[in-house]
């Protein structure tokens, strides 16, 4: 094709580049991707994941608000087995979920008059010195000796409420 008027070579550069240089715009995709399978199958595994998340708080509230606690022995086989959590990170997690978890459930056994201040203090210092050594434990036993330990622990709980 012989370019014969300067409008007609001005039609095919702009700014000096060729039209060939510019991608067909007819060819390439919108900038409004759809996604594909393997992202919307992350999206509805995030959204299980999320309200399974809620449902395990929401359990472990009812227990904490119900019987002063144990909302950590719901919440740390959850992580485990349902959420697949490594057990040192479920442990240290649960910690988390159950301060504010305590601290609200507390203010509300206070404001109706169930606290006994002489217990409360004292424990308390214990409670916190015990957490200390937890958590630097925590940091050196080995996870499957955790999890034995743990599953020992609820055992043991749960049969001293049955027989004892």
């Amino acid at each position: 094709m012989l370019l014969k008027t300067k409008k007609d070579k001005k039609a095919l550069s702009i700014k000096g580049k060729k039209r060939a240089d510019y991608p067909d715009k007819s060819k390439t995709k919108s900038k409004t991707k759809e996604k594909t399978d393997k992202e919307e199958i992350g999206d509805k595994q995030r959204t299980r994941q999320n309200i399974y998340k809620i449902l395990i708080g929401s359990l472990a509230g009812l227990c904490n608000g119900l019987f002063g606690g144990g909302g950590g022995m719901i919440v740390v086989p959850m992580l485990t087995m349902l959420l697949k959590y490594p057990e040192k990170q479920a442990h240290a997690t649960t910690i988390l979920i159950i301060l504010p978890l305590s601290i609200t459930s507390g203010l509300l056994y206070s404001s109706f008059g169930f606290v006994n201040g002489e217990v409360l203090f004292p424990t308390m210092a214990g409670v916190i010195a015990g957490g200390v050594a937890g958590a630097l434990l925590l940091k050196r036993i080995n996870s499957a000796i955790l999890g034995y330990v743990f599953s020992a622990v609820m055992i043991f709980a749960g049969l001293k409420m049955i027989f004892l």
